[in-house]
């Protein structure tokens, strides 16, 4: 049953291009009202796709989408009340920043008073109140993106979609939007529908976080859940940087387990995730910041000597790239204050981890 506080419902959604293959698989899910989702993924992984048909872009294959628990699918775009945002802006050239403000209040007949309270309104909640007579060629990127989502606003829809909004932006600006567009959310009560593929971006911005892979959600989960305890070897791959070995599991004690590593260069103790027992294969999740360098032995499970290959000064942090278990890209980050900070390339040290912060998880490809 859904929730009384869901806005939007996916129900067994799907959706095929060509009528054979399906680029959405049986698609559930629920947005709750005033919550920012995100649906992140790898290009052609469906998250575009699901927005496209929510917003009445894209007809579903199969299966019916709700707003405020009422049917959607033969409800034209326009008569949604949805706000959108796009990463090209879609300002109209020839109009003012005021004037493409209005036009979505007077697309619905809203009289001419209300329609400049709006737009004022709406310009001093993205700070460019100033900026109601220039044209978009006069607007740098970054003013323009804040106009386009001041137009997704301006007529109190129950809904925003966002597709990769701040992807033609430069890095600084991106970051810098990113806080912007999660105040203006947290301040209005908005529910916001975002989809992007950088997960950075994501795990900032998001109540919640929908992972897609080959049309399928692969977990939706809030983002520090999602990156502490990835459901599978997917989601630990695309969500933030990890170590990763693959092997066969050798032993099982409740929530542990024991993989021996391929070419037989060791044995790893983790915590059972996702496994279908002894002697199947599995592949081991481990974040950099969870690596000890120079455990006191006998503290951890998990210690092995490793080989300093590479060290990056970050600033807070110095990123150490170690030859372990045979792998040559096995990732540290040591605090900028830590004592090993003398570390130099070429040296050998001990680096061990705990069971818990090592996740057995399915073998990937």
């Amino acid at each position: 049953m859904p929730s009384e506080n869901s806005l939007v419902r996916f129900v067994d959604i799907q959706k095929s291009y060509d009528g054979d293959a399906l680029v959405v698989k049986n698609l559930n899910l629920d947005v709750a009202k005033g919550e920012f989702l995100t649906m992140l993924g790898p290009s052609g992984s469906g998250k575009t796709t699901c927005l496209m048909m929510l917003a009445g872009f894209e007809p579903a294959t199969h299966g019916e989408i709700y707003l405020n628990n009422n049917p959607i699918n033969k409800v034209p775009p326009h008569k949604r009340g949805i706000g959108m945002v796009f990463q090209n802006y879609a300002l109209f050239p020839h109009m003012t920043v005021a004037e493409n403000l209005a036009f979505p209040l007077e697309v619905r007949s809203i009289d001419k008073a209300e329609r400049e309270q709006r737009v004022k309104r709406a310009l001093d909640m993205v700070q460019l109140g100033a900026f109601g007579d220039r044209r978009p060629a006069q607007l740098s990127g970054g003013q323009a993106q804040r106009v386009a989502v001041a137009r997704s606003l301006v007529f109190d829809p129950d809904l925003v979609l966002m597709d990769e909004p701040l992807g033609a932006l430069d890095k600084n600006l991106r970051e810098q939007m990113q806080y912007e567009i999660k105040h203006i959310h947290e301040n209005l009560g908005l529910t916001v529908v975002y989809v992007t593929h950088d997960q950075s971006e994501a795990l900032t911005m998001s109540n919640r976080i929908a992972v897609f892979d080959d049309g399928i959600i692969q977990q939706c989960d809030p983002p520090p859940v999602l990156y502490e305890e990835p459901n599978n070897a997917f989601v630990a791959g695309f969500i933030g940087e990890n170590n990763r070995f693959v092997g066969k599991v050798v032993e099982e004690d409740g929530d542990v387990v024991k993989v021996e590593i391929d070419n037989n260069v060791g044995t790893v103790v983790a915590k059972k995730v996702n496994i279908e027992g002894i002697g199947s294969r599995s592949t081991l999740s481990l974040r950099p910041e969870r690596v000890t360098v120079n455990p006191e032995p006998g503290s951890l499970p998990n210690i092995f000597s490793g080989l300093a290959e590479e060290l990056i000064y970050l600033g807070d942090h110095i990123r150490t790239r170690f030859t372990v278990l045979g792998h040559d890209d096995f990732i540290v980050k040591i605090p900028n204050s830590a004592v090993h900070a003398h570390l130099k390339e070429g040296d050998t040290v001990n680096i061990g981890w705990n069971a818990e912060d090592c996740r057995a998880l399915d073998p990937s490809d």
